[in-house]
């Protein structure tokens, strides 16, 4: 897997050892930063923004965003291997001083003490089979680390059937082959 945009542009990105963690498909990634860069509605200034990446991985979202100038972003990751793979991915990088990794489930974002309180964009990628991604919009609201403005962006699995949280409006909904991309904004 390679970084495809920004000042790191081809650099390789380390995959996950097992088949554990699912990486976001390079067309995916390609995907969304044209909509976020360039779209009216889902506009993000990557230059200045602080990005929240709950459900990690191997960081392949989040290293892209800091590759394309954002200031900060903060990964959440709790799978052992996954946060191995994201650490050498970030130093190989030398991202170090613009990237924290907390090693705790993302819902159990109440309980850690995060640096910036506002972010430009969250992206929350769980498991596919995982039900709760509602339960993980309203705590974003209810802590405040997103605001009116903050995009928000959820990759789930096409073929599943599930209303998302009305603490979000969605904007534009897009699919590539098994991945459906919901662009939103917190009410």
């Amino acid at each position: 897997m390679r970084i495809i945009g920004g000042y790191l542009k081809g650099k390789k990105i380390l995959d996950p050892l097992d088949n554990s963690t699912r990486p976001l498909k390079d067309l995916v990634r390609e995907s969304i930063f044209n909509i976020v860069e360039h779209s009216k509605n889902e506009f993000v200034d990557l230059k200045k923004a602080k990005v929240l990446d709950l459900f990690a991985g191997t960081g392949s979202f989040g290293i892209e965003c800091l590759s394309r100038g954002v200031s900060q972003v903060v990964f959440f990751e709790n799978y052992s291997k996954s946060i191995e793979i994201l650490k050498k991915n970030i130093d190989q990088l030398s991202l170090n001083k613009k990237a924290q990794i907390i090693n705790k489930n993302a819902y159990n974002i109440n309980l850690t003490n995060l640096i910036y309180k506002n972010f430009d964009l969250v992206f929350l990628d769980p498991p596919f089979k995982d039900t709760k991604i509602n339960q993980l919009v309203a705590e974003i609201k209810k802590l405040k680390i997103a605001n009116k403005k903050t995009l928000i962006i959820i990759h789930r699995n096409k073929k599943l059937e599930e209303q998302i949280s009305k603490d979000l409006t969605i904007l534009r909904e897009k699919k590539y082959g098994l991945s459906k991309i919901i662009f939103g904004k917190i009410i």
